[in-house]
């Protein structure tokens, strides 16, 4: 980090500060239902209040057309839910109606030190996604210093996240400089045995993320819906459970790879068998070399869960993304939640969430607070572990 400036470094008092925040929240009947990235955002909020900035958010929220106002996507119920977290201190949240505007210059014209006026959604602008220079000037002329901390966009090459850092002198916020620093650190001195564990539905998905690995970890944990390809790949049936016969010869090379380097690799033993894709499906326990051809495997089963629990004992760094199984669904729960526990449990390690579904898993169990670092980007966090360089970090380089 030591080539990216942080608002440490920035002499805010009196200035019209831009910040890009992620505050894509989820919103039901005019409310914020989930306030978790609002307060992500707080202690670099709090940093810039405190320096005296007058500060500007900007956030994309949902998937707006890019054809001007779309009520269910207004950043206005997180204009109101940001000034009640900041009620404490009393600061004021004015809300632009517009993002580039005459009413949002007019506003942020007007913004005293200590204030905050948030821009409506991004996104309501196609010019955003484009990285359009015209709306990167426009963007840049509301304020003198950028700041981004949302790193969760980092990996998209917008306007609010790669152009306007080009036009003002440019910043990373709190968040988006320690999730950069956490995965960096993770990846280029972890404390050993590193275990990796990935889930989720799609070998397509995570190849390049399973293959960065492969040279940084000592084992390597797979579940989810793409065990089923790696299951294939061993010469296993797998039922009518999710596949991608085109992975299975990349999945073989990788089982290969592992060998080579000397990395453990970890694949189900037993599965958690359905007749259909349900709650109330009838469910089987069966081993991964007897998956009967008309059931579909959702969740690995008690033994595997036991051999992957560990594994993860012994380790000193833990990166997870991807659940184990469907465990949205009560039946296909079980392997996420031990594996949920059991990192969760180990205080020797550092364990990093890698964002996405594993997030969501930790939070349906309540283990969020047991865990060192949990990411804020699932894509970005990914797009990072696998090498890629991020536009939204590559624009603040100095």
């Amino acid at each position: 980090m030591a080539d990216i400036k942080t608002i440490d470094e920035l002499d805010a008092h009196g200035k019209r500060v831009i910040m890009r925040v992620d505050f894509n929240a989820p919103i039901k009947e005019g409310k914020v239902t989930d306030d978790t990235r609002l307060a992500a955002a707080l202690p670099s909020i709090q940093y810039l209040l405190d320096q005296g900035a007058r500060l500007i958010l900007m956030s994309h929220l949902g998937r707006p057309s890019g054809t001007g106002y779309e009520e269910a996507y207004s950043l206005a119920p997180v204009a109101k839910r940001l000034e009640e977290l900041l009620a404490y201190r009393g600061t004021k949240v004015h809300f632009a109606h517009d993002t580039v505007g005459e009413s949002a210059h007019n506003l942020a014209d007007a913004l005293q030190p200590g204030e905050i006026l948030l821009l409506e959604n991004l996104r309501f602008d196609k010019r955003e996604k484009k990285n359009d220079p015209e709306f990167c000037k426009e963007l840049a002329e509301l304020a003198e210093v950028y700041v981004n901390d949302a790193f969760g966009t980092a990996h998209r090459a917008h306007a609010s996240t790669a152009g306007i850092a080009s036009l003002l002198p440019a910043y990373a916020g709190y968040l988006l400089a320690n999730e950069v620093k956490t995965l960096t650190d993770m990846l280029e001195n972890p404390r050993r045995p590193f275990v990796a564990i990935l889930g989720g539905s799609k070998v397509s998905d995570k190849i390049k993320v399973i293959d960065a690995l492969m040279d940084k970890c000592d084992s390597l944990i797979i579940g989810g819906g793409m065990c089923f390809t790696f299951l294939l790949a061993q010469g296993k049936q797998v039922g009518t459970s999710l596949k991608e016969e085109e992975w299975v010869e990349p999945a073989k090379d990788m089982i290969k790879k592992a060998e080579e380097r000397g990395v453990k690799l970890l694949l189900p033993v037993d599965v958690v068998v359905a007749d259909k894709f349900a709650e109330d499906a009838a469910t089987k326990v069966v081993s991964a070399d007897e998956i009967p051809e008309d059931k579909m495997g959702l969740d690995i089963g008690p033994e595997t869960a036991a051999l992957y629990a560990s594994e993860i004992k012994g380790a000193q760094t833990v990166f997870w993304n991807g659940p184990m199984g469907v465990f949205e669904m009560k039946a296909f729960e079980a392997g996420t939640k031990v594996v949920a526990e059991e990192v969760a449990a180990n205080e020797e390690a550092d364990t990093v969430i890698g964002g996405g579904d594993s997030v969501a898993a930790v939070n349906k169990f309540g283990l969020a607070d047991k865990m060192t670092f949990i990411s804020t980007g699932g894509g970005a966090s990914m797009e990072l572990v696998q090498g890629e360089a991020l536009p939204g970090v590559e624009a603040l380089r100095k």
